[in-house]
């Protein structure tokens, strides 16, 4: 298995940070579950479909993603409050063909109505150096396309569940 590679992408949502905290410490699962297209909720895990598209073709797989962890703390010299949700997923069927993903979604105050969302995380390639190649030629722009797609589903759940 290759050494982990590395992914981050990060989205503003014109909402206070209080209620995007609020939102993530209710339930982290139904916020993904409600920003993915065709979820369906499993104890603190749910199934989704990542997918993306590359040169016109449309990528997808099934994911079983699991939120088990949200966290309160403070970032940076001003002492930022930062609330973080810990994430994982892998493929649903024939995991062993896919990467699988741990990864951070956090959430920190911008200004009173603002706040900066962040997802930062690995992914861990199958298949040795096939998968090394494949990431080389297209796998990591279709693992940063995912994340930034998940990205902005969250910041539109975020919008209208919180008006």
């Amino acid at each position: 298995m290759a050494e982990p590679r590395t992914v981050r992408c990060y989205q503003y949502v014109n909402r206070s940070y209080d209620r995007v905290r609020e939102v993530f410490h209710r339930d982290p699962s139904k916020l993904l579950q409600r920003a993915t297209t065709s979820a369906a909720a499993r104890a603190q895990a749910l199934i989704a479909n990542l997918h993306v598209q590359v040169a016109g073709i449309d990528l997808g797989v099934d994911v079983r993603v699991v939120a088990p962890r949200v966290h309160d703390g403070r970032t940076g010299p001003g002492s930022i409050p930062v609330t973080t949700v810990d994430l994982s997923w892998e493929a649903t069927r024939m995991p062993a063909l896919f990467p699988t993903m741990n990864a951070e979604l956090s959430a920190q105050p911008l200004s009173a109505s603002e706040t900066q969302l962040e997802i930062l995380g690995s992914y861990r390639l199958p298949l040795g150096l096939v998968g090394n190649a494949l990431d080389a030629a297209i796998g990591h722009r279709v693992a940063e396309a995912t994340v930034y797609r998940l990205m902005e589903d969250i910041v539109e759940q975020l919008r209208e569940e919180l008006p």
